[in-house]
C-alpha cells in the first residue's frame, strides 16, 4: 500500500477510483511545480471537512523550496487553509488576495480543486516565492502560461489524462529541457534555446518558431495524431546519428483545444552509450561462449585419450579430469547466455548432479541426487570454483560412499547473506575413523581445499548414519 493509499484510508472517505486518480496527478505534477517555480502540496479534507491531510508534495526543480521539511501526512486545521476550503466549496481557482507573509518571506498561494467527474476531491496549494522576483524573461512568462493552463485542466478534471501511455519516466523530458508552446494550430509561437539545439541536431536548419508542427520537415506524424485525438504522445527520434526524446501535452480548456506544450530531450549521448554496452555484452558474451566452446574441446580430446588407456586407473583419473573441465564449463555456458557477470547457480548445480549421474552411477549402485534450498545468483568469481568444489564432493560421495550399494546424495543451498552454505549429505558408509581433511591424500579434496581458500570459505565434516559436508563462503569480500 502506497503513502498516498494509507493516509486516504486513514483520515478521508476518498473511494478507490478517486485515489486512483490522485495516485495519477501525483505522477505527472512535477511538471507543473517546475512551470509554475511553486512547491506543490496536495490537500484533501478530513472525514469531517475540520482539516486537510497532506497526501503529497513536491518542490520545484527551478526555484528555491519553501517547505524544506516533509509535510506529507501533517493535518493542517482548515481554518489556517481558507483559500484551500475556499477552492473545495466553491469548484474553482482561488489566487485573488494580497500575498502571506510568512517568517519575513512575500509568498503567493493559488489553490486548485482537484475535480473528478464533475466533483472535488482533493486541493492543490501551489505557494510561490516572491522575495525573488524580478521582471520574468519570454522563457518564463511562457513557463507560467503554461502552468496556468496546467492549472485550469485540474479545475476542470481533464489532467492528469487517464488514457497516457507510460513512458520511461527517470528519462521524459523534463521544464529545464528544450521547451516549445504552440498555438491551437500547432504552430510554434515560442521555442527555447534548448529546443532548437535539439532540432538542430536532428538536421533543423531553420528555428522552428512559427513553423506548424504538421509542416516541420521532421517527422512529427505520431505526436499530431495524438494532440489532434486530445492526447499526450511521448516518442524518440532518430536523425543523422542524433536521439531525442520528444514529449508533447494538449491543453484543453472548456473540452476545446486551445494550443499545446512540448519538451524534447537531446539523449544522444546516452543511445551512444546503451549502444557501447550492447556492444560490449555481446562481446562479453562471446567470450563466454568461445571458452565453454575450448573447454568442451579440451574435454573431448581428454575422453578420446582415456578409450586409448589400458588401465582402468588411468583411464577413471582422465574421466574425473573430464568432469571437472565440464563443471567450468558449465559456468561459461550459463554466462553466454546471460547479460550480466552474475549466474543463477541453482541451474549450475543441476547440471553438476545430471553430469555426474550420467558418467558415475551404475545400474547395480542406483543412486539418487536432489538438489534442495537455493543459491540465487552468483557472480562468476564465485560459481567458477564453487562448480568445480560441487563436481568434487560429489564425486567422492558416488564413489566412495556406496561401496557395495546405492543410496540417496543430497544437496542443499542456503542463502544467509552475506555468507552461502552448501550442505552435500549422502547416506552411505560415514568416514573412516580418525579421518581428517587436512591430512587426507585425495586429489578431490585437496582441490576443494585449494578453491575454499581463494574463496574464503571454511569446511567441516560429519558422519552420522552418512556423511554431512558444509561448506560456508561469504558472498561480500573485499
Amino acid at each position: 500500500m502506497t503513502v498516498l493509499s494509507s493516509l486516504a484510508g486513514r483520515h478521508t472517505t476518498l473511494s478507490a477510483r478517486e485515489v486512483d486518480h490522485l495516485h495519477r496527478l501525483l505522477g505527472e505534477w512535477q511538471l507543473l511545480s517546475d512551470l509554475a517555480f511553486a512547491d506543490l502540496l496536495l490537500l484533501a479534507p478530513v472525514v469531517d471537512r475540520s482539516a486537510f491531510v497532506v497526501l503529497g508534495q513536491v518542490r520545484p526543480y527551478p526555484a528555491q523550496t519553501l517547505y524544506p521539511e516533509d509535510m506529507v501526512g501533517a493535518v493542517l486545521d482548515s481554518r489556517d487553509r481558507p483559500k484551500a476550503a475556499q477552492s473545495l466549496g466553491e469548484k474553482r481557482i482561488v489566487s485573488e488576495g494580497d500575498p502571506e507573509w510568512r517568517d519575513g518571506t512575500p509568498i503567493r498561494e493559488v489553490t486548485i480543486p482537484v475535480m473528478l467527474e464533475g466533483e472535488p476531491i482533493a486541493v492543490i496549494t501551489a505557494e510561490q516565492n516572491l522575495a525573488s522576483a524580478r521582471t520574468p524573461s519570454h522563457l518564463e512568462l511562457s513557463y507560467l502560461r503554461a502552468a496556468a493552463a496546467i492549472e485550469q485542466m485540474v479545475a476542470e478534471g481533464t489532467f492528469p489524462f487517464i488514457l497516457e501511455e507510460e513512458g520511461e519516466r527517470e528519462l521524459s523530458p523534463r521544464v529545464g529541457d528544450g521547451f516549445l508552446e504552440m498555438d491551437a494550430d500547432l504552430r510554434v509561437t515560442y521555442a527555447s534555446p534548448n529546443a532548437v539545439s535539439a532540432y538542430r541536431r536532428l538536421g533543423m536548419t531553420t528555428n522552428i518558431t512559427d513553423e506548424r508542427l504538421p509542416d516541420v520537415a521532421i517527422d512529427h506524424s505520431r505526436i499530431v495524431d495524438g494532440l489532434d485525438n486530445d492526447t499526450p504522445v511521448e516518442d524518440e527520434i532518430e536523425m543523422g546519428g542524433a536521439w531525442v526524446l520528444r514529449r508533447f501535452i494538449p491543453i484543453l480548456l472548456g473540452g476545446e483545444r486551445i494550443g499545446a506544450i512540448g519538451f524534447v530531450r537531446d539523449i544522444t549521448e546516452s543511445r551512444l552509450r546503451d549502444r557501447m554496452l550492447l556492444v560490449k555484452d555481446a562481446t562479453i558474451r562471446e567470450i563466454h561462449h568461445r571458452v565453454k566452446n575450448n573447454l568442451q574441446t579440451v574435454a573431448s580430446l581428454l575422453r578420446l585419450q582415456a578409450r586409448r588407456l589400458g588401465t582402468n586407473e588411468a583411464r577413471a583419473e582422465l574421466e574425473e579430469s573430464v568432469r571437472r573441465i565440464s563443471s567450468i564449463a558449465l559456468v561459461h555456458e550459463t554466462l553466454s547466455r546471460e547479460s550480466t557477470e552474475h549466474v543463477e547457480f541453482d541451474r549450475v548445480a543441476q547440471r553438476v548432479l545430471e553430469m555426474v549421474e550420467s558418467s558415475l552411477v551404475h545400474p547395480d549402485r542406483p543412486v539418487r541426487f536432489s538438489l534442495e534450498g537455493s543459491a540465487g545468483e552468483l557472480s562468476s568469481e564465485v560459481a567458477t570454483p564453487l562448480s568445480l568444489i560441487l563436481t568434487e564432493l560429489i564425486q567422492n560421495a558416488v564413489e566412495h560412499a556406496f561401496v557395495d550399494r546405492g543410496g540417496t546424495v543430497t544437496v542443499e543451498l542456503k542463502r544467509e547473506d552475506p555468507k552461502l552454505l552448501v550442505l552435500v549429505r549422502d547416506d552411505g558408509e560415514g568416514l573412516p575413523s580418525g579421518f581428517a581433511i587436512e591430512s587426507g591424500s585425495n586429489l578431490g579434496l585437496q582441490i576443494v581445499r585449494t578453491l575454499l581458500i581463494e574463496l574464503a570459505g571454511e569446511i567441516t565434516l560429519s558422519s552420522n548414519g552418512g556423511t554431512t559436508v558444509e561448506l560456508s563462503i561469504p558472498l561480500a569480500r573485499g
